[in-house]
C-alpha cells in the first residue's frame, strides 16, 4: 500500500511538472510583423543618429558625422558609424520581430552580443526607417576613452 501513495505521489508531481513545462509561452523570434524583415534590404544612410546617455546626448548626423547601413534580405546588417572627432567604427547584427504574449516587437540581436537581443520601436515608410531603443539599447564612448557607455539610440534612416 505505501508503494502505491508513492505511485500516485510521483506521478501526480510529474504531470505538474508536464503540464507546467508545456504551458510557460515561449519567444517566438520571426521575419514577418507590422512589416516584413525582407522590405528592409537595401542601404540606408540615416537623418539621425542618436545616443543618449546618464549625462550626455550627441546627434552625430547634426554635428557632421555620417551613419549608413546596408541591410539583407535575411535581416542581417551592418552599420558604419562615422564620428567627426575620431575613426570610423562597424557594428552588424540581424534584425526580426519577437512575438511575445500576442504582440511583436522589433528585435536586433548585435553580433557583439549573440544570443542576446534587444527590443525597439520601428516604422518603416516606402523611404523612411526609424528605429527607437530604450535605455540600455545600444553603447556609445562619448570621451572617447575606448569606454561604451550603456545609451539609447535613436535613428532616423532614408533609402539611398
Amino acid at each position: 500500500m505505501g508503494t502505491s501513495i508513492k505511485t500516485i505521489v510521483l506521478s501526480t508531481i510529474l504531470a505538474l511538472f508536464v503540464v507546467c513545462s508545456c504551458s510557460k509561452e515561449e519567444d517566438s523570434l520571426v521575419k514577418k510583423g507590422p512589416f516584413n524583415i525582407s522590405e528592409l534590404a537595401g542601404n540606408w544612410e540615416a537623418t539621425k543618429a542618436g545616443f543618449t546617455g546618464n549625462d550626455m546626448a550627441i546627434d552625430l548626423i547634426a554635428e557632421g558625422g555620417t551613419v549608413t547601413m546596408s541591410v539583407q534580405s535575411s535581416g542581417k546588417f551592418t552599420m558604419n558609424i562615422d564620428p567627426v572627432d575620431r575613426a570610423a567604427y562597424t557594428v552588424s547584427g540581424e534584425m526580426f520581430w519577437e512575438e511575445w504574449e500576442g504582440s511583436s516587437y522589433f528585435a536586433i540581436e548585435w553580433d557583439d552580443y549573440p544570443g542576446d537581443w534587444d527590443t525597439y520601436g520601428a516604422t518603416l515608410t516606402a523611404t523612411t526607417l526609424r528605429i527607437n531603443g530604450g535605455f540600455d539599447t545600444g553603447e556609445y564612448d562619448f570621451e572617447n576613452d575606448g569606454t561604451f557607455e550603456s545609451v539609447s539610440v535613436t535613428f532616423e534612416f532614408v533609402r539611398v
